[in-house]
């Protein structure tokens, strides 16, 4: 069997800190196993989806040496797909049309949060017989009084009651698929074997385990990550100032010293610190990957910078720091740069 990964970001903003972690992750497991990592673009968000978003992430998944195998593939490429899957589903009864109305489905939300229960959709249309000449949207009929089971690579085995889950959408009623349905199909199409993410996809993945066994389709393995946390403990968002690849670019960090860290942030290999590329793609499993959420240590970062600079090729040196002065320092003249250059052995150690 051949190992298929893939990261998948949506091109909504750039790229996450912890969206690098799992894409350098997907693409050292698949490179250990001599497999094929794949970049998908999940751009199905027709408003928030930017173009700008999309290089930003491409570039920084090259500038972190994490390189994607055949080209880029567009989940909007794959709508018609989608909706066959759930036509497909409507035949055999396993979806079905649903009429009710944002309006009535908040009413019942508040209803529920006031008696602190939790909603979930009470199957209001799941028997109708009649069709109906308004706006609906399609959910998945979940069987219920069934046990299912994630087997989680990382967190163990997770079972789940089909009584807890709702019947969820898989078309809105614009006609656009959700993101479970979307995924699904798309790491079907794929071929995909092992799914490595955030484990804020735990409940996710249940669902998609639900229609990927209604279509009588391989299951892959999956392997949810714990979240990177922020030096205060909490989960890092995007409006902290060290979340995304880009923080770290315009402050000097090197891509190796970064993608090092990031290998260290939740998995490990006995007490070794530094890896080089072929290092970490030879010795990296999943088997190591650690159960609680990482810590963000911006100073562990800085100190790994430094051993960087101190120890790479000075003319690998001049390379990294040319591309820095290009893109932040446009004004520096070419004289200027030159004297940097030539003083690097003595500026490098300070």
């Amino acid at each position: 069997m051949t190992i298929i990964t893939r990261f998948a970001p949506s091109p909504t903003g750039q790229l996450h800190i912890g969206g690098a972690r799992t894409a350098l992750f997907n693409y050292l497991y698949s490179k250990n196993q001599k497999g094929k990592f794949l970049l998908r673009i999940e751009n199905t968000d027709k408003e928030r989806s930017k173009k700008e978003y999309e290089i930003q992430i491409v570039d920084s998944l090259k500038w972190l040496g994490i390189n994607f195998d055949e080209k880029i593939i567009y989940q909007s490429d794959n709508i018609k797909e989608h909706k066959s899957v759930v036509d497909e589903l409507l035949k055999k009864n396993l979806a079905y049309k649903c009429y009710c109305t944002n309006e009535e489905l908040e009413t019942k939300r508040e209803e529920y949060k006031k008696k602190n229960i939790n909603y979930l959709y009470d199957g209001k249309c799941r028997n109708l017989k009649e069709e109906k000449n308004i706006p609906f949207v399609l959910r998945f009929k979940v069987e219920k009084d069934k046990k299912i089971l994630l087997r989680d690579g990382v967190q163990g085995d997770v079972e789940i009651d089909t009584n807890t889950i709702e019947d969820f959408v898989l078309i809105r009623s614009d006609g656009s698929p959700t993101y479970n349905l979307s995924a699904s199909v798309d790491d079907h199409l794929m071929n995909v074997s092992h799914v490595i993410r955030g484990d804020d996809h735990k409940i996710n993945a249940i669902k998609q385990i639900l229609i990927f066994k209604y279509m009588n389709w391989k299951i892959p393995k999956y392997f949810h990550i714990p979240l990177i946390h922020s030096e205060d403990g909490k989960k890092l968002s995007k409006r902290d100032n060290a979340s995304t690849t880009e923080d770290y670019k315009k402050i000097g960090i090197l891509p190796i010293a970064l993608r090092n860290y990031l290998l260290r942030l939740g998995w490990s290999y006995k007490d070794k610190e530094i890896f080089n590329n072929e290092e970490s793609i030879k010795l990296f499993n999943l088997k190591n990957i650690g159960k609680s959420p990482s810590k963000l240590d911006f100073e562990r970062i800085k100190s790994l910078n430094e051993y960087y600079i101190k120890n790479l090729d000075e003319n690998i040196l001049i390379e990294n720091l040319n591309t820095y002065l290009d893109i932040y320092f446009k004004e520096i003249k070419k004289d200027d740069k030159d004297i940097i250059y030539k003083n690097i052995s003595i500026l490098k150690n300070k």
